[in-house]
């Protein structure tokens, strides 16, 4: 879930419809709404977020630390200005990134992609594994063929591949897919997508990737060195692979 922070009503309405188009959920605050629910917000309801993305509004200077007091997730600041001064004065706030308007929003997902892997480092691969997700609204690719899937399937992938190896509750999956302020759909929406989503990898990868255990949850499962069927055994070396993809030019809000 993306939370964007605008005093800007217009502002954060079209950059959510932007994420929610691009399979993301988010939401948008003023910059007095957020103080409230950040200082409110439990740390299940945190641990959902996926980045914050700072827009203009009076506490811009101040927000960035009180966020990281709470949350580890990245804090990308957008701005209108293109100025050397703003963009210092930003990243001295506690930022991690700064990006400038208009900027595709798939561009804004690889750049937290990428804020999260420097954070962690390298990536531990315990197994090796034929699956690439690039984790800007990219279709996924297996042996390097596309794999076309709805968005919130994709999305759930994602947040599989994010946390390869370990059990996550359908709590959390809904949390990442939905955001947590979704009221119209129950929790148990999540069998469903995710049993359609485990048959397409088990289609394609010929073993079940996706292991399910009831009061538990899921586990994304890729035995290292997996026998697969043809046309995968053309790769000699295979690993989840996170990659920024080139953006696109589009235009969102310039903050104007």
């Amino acid at each position: 879930m993306y939370i964007i922070v605008d005093d800007r009503e217009s502002v954060t309405n079209s950059y959510v419809g932007g994420l929610v188009r691009e399979g993301v959920s988010s939401i948008g605050f003023s910059s007095g709404e957020f103080w409230d629910w950040l200082q409110s917000a439990n740390e299940s309801d945190l641990a959902a977020v996926d980045a914050f993305l700072l827009g203009d509004c009076d506490a811009r200077g101040s927000l960035p630390r009180a966020m990281r007091k709470r949350s580890t997730a990245p804090i990308i600041a957008m701005s209108g200005q293109k100025m050397l001064k703003n963009t210092l004065e930003l990243f001295e706030s506690g930022v991690d990134d700064v990006v400038h308007v208009p900027i595709h929003l798939r561009e804004i997902l690889a750049r937290t992609a990428a804020i999260a892997r420097r954070r962690v480092g390298e990536l531990p691969r315990p197994c090796e594994t034929r699956i690439q997700v690039f984790f800007n609204g990219r279709d996924p690719e297996i042996a390097g063929h596309a794999l076309t899937l709805p968005r919130r399937e994709l999305r759930i992938l994602e947040y599989m591949v994010s946390n390869h190896g370990k059990w996550i509750t359908k709590t959390q999956i809904f949390n990442a897919v939905y955001g947590i302020f979704e009221s119209t759909f129950d929790e148990s929406v999540i069998e469903s997508h995710v049993s359609k989503l485990r048959k397409k990898l088990r289609d394609r990868l010929g073993f079940d990737a996706i292991v399910a255990r009831r009061y538990v949850g899921y586990r994304l499962n890729i035995p290292a060195n997996e026998a697969v069927d043809e046309p995968l055994q053309e790769l000699d070396e295979v690993g989840i692979l996170l990659n920024r993809a080139h953006a696109a030019p589009a235009a969102y809000p310039a903050g104007n």
